[in-house]
């Protein structure tokens, strides 16, 4: 018997070329392969119908958490969330920016999807270490020196800054080196790395130099803090020393590893 000619085993090469699903798609009749493609249309269409077309998606709540001194109100507000606009067309980063800016008091934001019909906006207020007074207002400072709101009245437990640099004596070297800008920075760093039961005590956090920063506390003690640098070995610094003389009414943390106490 003859074996199969060129031809012949030219279309079985080309029948069996290509992966198996092309190989099997090849092998429908027409009919079934345009049955098919309708169908995948009708899904494709089905689909987008569902994601933009129906009422099934689309934006109902705006649920707000995370809130202190902002109100949900004022959040959404800011968020401006698109209320029925389909839940895929919502550009949450455009949101979360869109709060940053209208609300300097947050400081993180999270804004995300809550199938089938929710936009959620977790959020994460600035707290103050500082504050700075602008008339009869105070301005709001928080630990990285941002300054995020005007209140009428001073929060509890937040320290006011004095500037009391000179600019003619010994201080005006530090004054024409560092800046006023610079000085505040570094009273801010003092403020956020207070220990927290000396935070709450702290009236003021008064600035004369940049290596002369002294801490008012609510009962008349004062702290020579000296510089912003070596906070955190200050701060466990004054608390032992605080507690070793308690009846103390000035301590020097300037050399942490030399304080010192007097007063009674």
């Amino acid at each position: 018997m003859a074996g199969p000619t060129t031809r012949e085993r030219g279309e079985r090469q080309q029948e069996s070329s290509g992966p198996p699903l092309v190989r099997r798609i090849r092998r429908l009749p027409l009919r079934t392969t345009v049955v098919l493609a309708v169908a995948v249309a009708l899904a494709a269409a089905g689909s987008l119908w569902v994601l933009y077309g129906s009422s099934w998606l689309r934006v109902e709540r705006v649920p707000v958490s995370g809130t202190r001194t902002l109100t949900p109100g004022e959040v959404r507000d800011a968020a401006a969330v698109p209320v029925g606009a389909p839940m895929v067309s919502v550009d949450t980063d455009v949101i979360a920016a869109r709060m940053r800016r209208k609300l300097p008091r947050i400081d993180t934001v999270d804004v995300s999807r809550s199938w089938p019909h929710g936009i959620e906006l977790k959020v994460t207020e600035r707290t103050p270490v500082l504050l700075v007074r602008k008339g009869g207002d105070f301005v709001e400072v928080d630990h990285q020196g941002v300054r995020f709101a005007t209140v009428a009245q001073a929060p509890t437990g937040v320290p006011l800054l004095r500037m009391s640099v000179s600019a003619s004596g010994p201080a005006a070297a530090s004054l024409r080196r560092f800046g006023t800008g610079r000085l505040m920075r570094e009273a801010v760093r003092v403020a956020g790395e207070l220990p927290g039961p000396v935070r709450t005590l702290t009236r003021t956090v008064q600035v004369r130099s940049y290596d002369d920063i002294e801490l008012e506390l609510a009962d008349g003690r004062t702290v020579a803090w000296g510089s912003a640098e070596n906070g955190r070995a200050k701060a466990r610094t004054l608390t032992a020393l605080m507690k070793a003389a308690s009846g103390a009414r000035h301590f020097d943390v300037s050399v942490p590893t030399a304080p010192a106490s007097s007063g009674s």
